[in-house]
């Protein structure tokens, strides 16, 4: 098992410039304990269930080759880009140019983009779940394509590029890291079967784990893909606490029921251990992992120290 960090918030960083030095700190201290990656939201306004829209949020895009410059080894990606936002060949010269910029840290996080509200306030079209499921396989080809090809050309539904350079091409070959995010057993694990090099699934208890790889593994049996090559991921919330007592009352006053049976770990670092194992035995191999903001370093440290180093 392999660990990242999401921070999802930055209304616990400070205001303006003070919210990077936050961030210098986040990251020095997730790299110094070996987290293998940190990804960022991709939002324009805070998304619906995190906070209120307008509390602060950082373009990804633009924070990432920053931190990228203050790490060496960190993997560096956004959880998880919105496809709907950019158009697929640009997105694919961004994520070239900040492979490059990190001497190959780039891990490509994508999704079919859910927020609906936030792309009617920035004007942005939202098409049917259907079309954007279509969109973002179309997307993901195009990114392949112009990541290994001299001149990448793609005749699609929706997007058209033709004779479109991508130079300099990524430090990884043959390209970064494909993560494709979503639970969608019928649409979405059929595309991360087909082009996907990992898949995440968010908010989900180990048995629904077991379910949706089971449901990945037919899809790769029947386009001929090897389903060990597929890094299986999950994001979700860790409540890690010395008093175990204090930590589970304080996250039973904080959410529902089916918050805490389905999205988040919590307890002392035994249990959160115990649970992680649980989530290793449905199949995963990698947790993406965001603390409380208010305390997110000292859970950070004690995670690193009394749970990953377990791992």
């Amino acid at each position: 098992m392999k660990f990242g960090i999401h921070h999802n918030t930055y209304s616990y960083d400070g205001r303006g410039a003070k919210i990077f030095e936050s961030l210098k700190q986040l990251v020095g201290d997730a790299e110094a304990s070996e987290f293998d990656s940190l990804w960022l939201s991709d939002h324009l306004h805070q998304y619906r269930f995190v906070g209120r829209p307008e509390e602060p949020m950082l373009d990804s895009w633009t924070t990432l080759p920053a931190l990228a410059a203050l790490t060496s080894k960190i993997k560096l990606g956004a959880m998880v880009t919105a496809n709907t936002t950019r158009h697929p060949s640009v997105l694919a010269k961004m994520g070239a140019t900040l492979d490059v910029l990190s001497n190959g840290r780039l891990f490509m996080g994508i999704g079919a983009a859910n927020f609906q509200e936030e792309a009617e306030a920035y004007g942005i079209p939202f098409p049917p779940t259907p079309e954007r499921l279509r969109r973002l396989e179309e997307s993901v080809q195009i990114m392949k394509l112009m990541w290994t090809d001299d001149l990448a050309s793609f005749d699609g539904k929706y997007y058209k590029i033709k004779n479109a350079y991508c130079n300099p091409k990524p430090v990884q070959k043959p390209h970064p890291p494909i993560l494709i995010g979503g639970n969608g057993e019928k649409k979405t694990l059929k595309i991360v079967a087909k082009y996907a090099d990992a898949c995440n699934l968010l908010f989900v208890p180990p048995q629904t784990v077991e379910r949706l790889l089971g449901a990945l593994r037919e899809y790769c049996r029947s386009v001929a893909r090897d389903y060990d090559s597929i890094l299986k991921t999950r994001t979700g919330r860790v409540a890690i606490g010395t008093d175990g007592a204090a930590i589970e009352a304080a996250v039973t006053a904080a959410v529902s029921d089916k918050a805490r049976r389905d999205g988040i770990i919590y307890g002392n670092p035994e249990k959160v251990k115990q649970k992680i194992e649980d989530y290793g035995n449905a199949g995963l191999e990698y947790m993406i992992v965001s603390f409380d903001p208010t305390c997110e370093r000292e859970m950070m440290k004690l995670f690193a120290d009394d749970v990953m180093k377990s791992f």
